[in-house]
């Protein structure tokens, strides 16, 4: 049988960081078991090729039909293979508010509060512009200014200041309010990846599973032991001498357990499970960023689309990056962005925006004639609670997602609002002289007309967790230790394990919460 000291599910942004630290130093051997490929082709490194992923690089999962969005089912896009979702995101470096990790630690995660978070983003951390009280500088992780950002998104951010929107640099930095260009994990214009930052150096320490499907934890009398997988068309095992690291993502780590027989013993009975340890949050608890995209036509080709000047610009661009990683494909579209408050904020801002330079329609997947922009508005700390449930006892499948967006009114009514603070900025000067024609004119003032159309277009922005909650009370998943109540040497490091939604941007936190676990489990194993 195959055997490692621990054995890490996942090879995304969490698993990588875990893995990564804990194969450093020769103490332990590390076996990652990852469902896709290494994702080392062009399509990964090249920022700009991020809209043209495929199923080997996408699990392209949907949600059950939304009641909160008119039935209709939302599309759930995560990462597969090496880096997971930072191998297939917009590549922004944001890590929440300072008042987030707060919560967390007044909710029972002990330890989990910004103080003691903050050393801990510092050392993932390298930043280019150099190490200071907020930013570390030697870290694996590269964290880097968009060089070639576009004029269109300059024009936002000057637009959103004409209206007194504070011009923010930094939202990692003193203070998150603002607007401005986002900071991206590229290194030297190339996609900087979690796998890349923590999984490239080769060591004895370290076997990479690639295209292993993970089927089951194993475990008995209470204690972890391996972890059955499927390759090449074989059943396999793999025993884990010391732990059992778990970090497939807010939808596959509650699917994983589930289908080991750790979950709500209801639901398992029901799918036919033998209920190993009844752990009812497990899948509960699922948060996400409701978002509302507007998009607008323009003259021209200044922004990206679909066009003949259109595609030249586009070849121009793919041969300057190839040849001296510089240029328009180091873009990630979402250039610009930042947080305001509505009036329902308290001390941290409630909404984000992403503006895009090019027109966005149903997750870049509809092939829109013509340019333009997009702007996104998301609800930063939803109330809306979803689940995520077993339809099929075949690990392959995808598991039943159901974010139940929208369920809570006061979600409608921040969204309402920052959907309002948008196109105030969008109608201000230099962002008004490109003359966009809205593809969705309403009377903004209409406060039902806004609704049903926020319900009628609203999705994700892709930032699912809270599914394998932490907290120290007896109902939560996991301790504040990251470690899973009920079985011994088993550990969660992905965003499952957030008791809150932070507000921002959740790849930067994952990989936070892999270099914990990997900390956790050392000092754990000794």
């Amino acid at each position: 049988m195959e055997e490692a000291d621990i054995v890490v599910i996942g090879g995304g942004s969490g698993g990588s960081a875990a893995a990564g630290r804990l194969s450093e130093g020769g103490k332990y051997s590390v076996a990652v078991i990852e469902a896709g490929g290494r994702n080392t082709s062009l399509k990964t490194i090249m920022p700009g090729m991020m809209p043209f992923q495929s199923d080997k690089t996408n699990w392209r999962f949907e949600t059950v039909p939304q009641a909160g969005l008119n039935g209709r089912r939302g599309y759930q896009p995560r990462g597969r293979g090496l880096g997971g979702s930072s191998a297939i995101n917009a590549m922004l470096y944001v890590r929440g508010h300072p008042g987030d990790y707060d919560e967390w630690r007044d909710l029972g995660c002990t330890g989990w509060g910004w103080d003691d978070v903050l050393p801990w983003f510092r050392k993932c951390e390298h930043n280019v512009r150099g190490a200071d009280e907020y930013h570390g500088d030697d870290g694996p992780l590269w964290v880097s200014d968009q060089a070639f950002a576009h004029p269109g998104s300059r024009a936002f951010i000057e637009a959103a200041s004409r209206l007194q929107i504070p011009v923010n640099d930094d939202f990692n930095g003193p203070r998150q309010d603002g607007v401005g260009l986002y900071q991206v994990t590229q290194k030297g214009g190339e996609r900087w990846t979690a796998s890349r930052a923590y999984l490239s150096q080769k060591r004895d320490t370290l076997e990479i599973l690639c295209d292993a499907m993970v089927e089951r934890i194993l475990f008995e009398d209470g204690r972890v032991w391996g972890v059955a997988y499927r390759r090449d068309g074989q059943a396999r095992e793999i025993r884990a001498r010391r732990a059992v690291v778990l970090a497939a993502g807010a939808f596959q780590t509650p699917q994983v357990l589930m289908l080991s027989g750790i979950g709500p013993g209801a639901h398992l009975r029901e799918m036919g499970l033998a209920v190993r340890v009844d752990r009812p949050e497990v899948g509960e608890g699922l948060q996400d960023h409701i978002d509302y995209t507007a998009a607008f036509e323009t003259d021209g080709s200044l922004f990206l689309g679909r066009s003949p000047a259109g595609t030249i610009k586009s070849l121009g661009a793919m041969a300057q990056w190839l040849f001296t990683r510089r240029g328009g494909m180091t873009s990630p579209y979402a250039e610009a962005g930042g947080f305001v408050r509505t009036e329902f904020a308290g001390e941290r801002p409630d909404v984000q925006l992403h503006f895009l330079i090019a027109i966005v329609e149903d997750h870049g997947r509809a092939k829109v004639k013509g340019h333009g922009f997009s702007c996104h508005a998301c609800v930063l700390r939803p109330e809306s609670r979803g689940t995520v449930r077993l339809q099929s006892l075949d690990a392959s499948a995808p598991p039943r997602i159901d974010p139940n967006f929208l369920a809570d009114q006061r979600d409608v009514e921040v969204l309402k609002q920052g959907v309002r603070a948008m196109y105030r900025i969008l109608q201000t000067p230099p962002m008004a002289d490109y003359k966009g024609r809205d593809r969705y004119p309403i009377d903004l003032a209409d406060d039902a007309a806004l609704e049903r159309l926020i319900r009628a277009r609203a999705d994700t922005v892709y930032h699912p967790v809270g599914t394998a909650r932490m907290g120290s009370d007896a109902g939560a998943v996991v301790d504040p230790r990251l470690r899973v109540r009920g079985v011994d040497g088993l550990y969660v490091a992905d965003a499952s394990v957030m008791p809150r939604l932070v507000g921002g941007n959740t790849n930067a936190p994952s990989i936070l919460i892999g270099e914990r676990c990997a900390a956790f489990v050392a000092e754990d194993l000794g």
